[in-house]
């Protein structure tokens, strides 16, 4: 590993998730021993909170549910005030293989930021129409500022590098797709390095999964308004990262 276990962070954003808590972080536990992990409760109406300490893990619980993008700012804020060198994001539901974490780490020698990419050859996962379409087009023109091919752009699974947790900890979009689409053009127009690696999609363990077919075709139409706002958002040169690359 390019870090070593104690410095870094595994952040769960996780919103009634009491099905697939403990066996995700379970699974972590296998395949990043002694890696620190925070919950964060995202306003949860079941035992999400109470299941995630049962198991070992550090929790915070918002008040109200705000989101992942929030929840995420909030997890960045804790890493840098603490003093974490690498911030993993994984979702709570299982979905994320924890068995791919050593290898976004491996790779933030070479960059600030790795995305776990799941349509770049590892896996079966597919998505259709409007969510095919918005992904495709996110895709090719963030590709474009970061002179890299990036496939999954909308990826929750990603691992941010000490100038991502400074940046991040400073200006972290809570909107819908701010945390994964605006997140990405914030980090290019800063400066900093995006790459990925391909990973495998599972199946969520329980819970719900937060699209149905209608939001899905309404992703099209938010997604391409996320990401002309992204573009067009100024930077703040008080927010850009001032360290050296990992």
């Amino acid at each position: 590993m390019a870090f070593e276990v104690k410095d870094v962070l595994i952040v769960l954003p996780a919103f009634n998730e009491q099905a697939s808590i403990v066996h995700t972080l379970n699974d972590i536990d296998k395949n990043v021993p002694g890696a620190n992990k925070l919950v964060v409760d995202d306003g949860s109406t079941d035992k999400t909170a109470d299941y995630a300490r049962q198991a070992g893990a550090q929790v915070a619980q918002l008040p109200f549910n705000i989101g992942v993008g929030g929840a995420m700012r909030f997890g960045f804020r804790h890493a840098s005030r603490n003093g974490y060198k690498v911030v993993i994001q994984l979702d709570a539901d299982g979905q994320h293989d924890p068995a791919y974490i050593p290898e976004l780490l491996r790779n933030l020698d070479q960059s600030d930021l790795v995305i776990g990419a799941r349509f770049a050859g590892e896996g079966d996962y597919e998505v259709h129409g409007p969510r095919k379409w918005a992904m495709g087009l996110l895709s090719t023109v963030i590709s474009r500022s970061a002179n890299s091919k990036l496939t999954d752009t909308t990826s929750g699974f990603r691992a941010s590098g000490p100038r991502a947790i400074e940046l991040f900890a400073k200006d972290y979009p809570a909107e819908y797709l701010g945390d994964t689409v605006e997140s990405l053009v914030i980090a290019l127009k800063s400066g900093l390095t995006v790459s990925q690696v391909p990973v495998a999609m599972r199946k969520r363990i329980g819970g719900q999964p937060s699209q149905n077919a209608w939001q899905s075709a309404v992703f099209l139409f938010r997604a391409a308004t996320a990401l002309i706002i992204a573009y067009m958002r100024p930077t703040d040169p008080a927010n850009e990262p001032h360290g050296e690359k990992s």
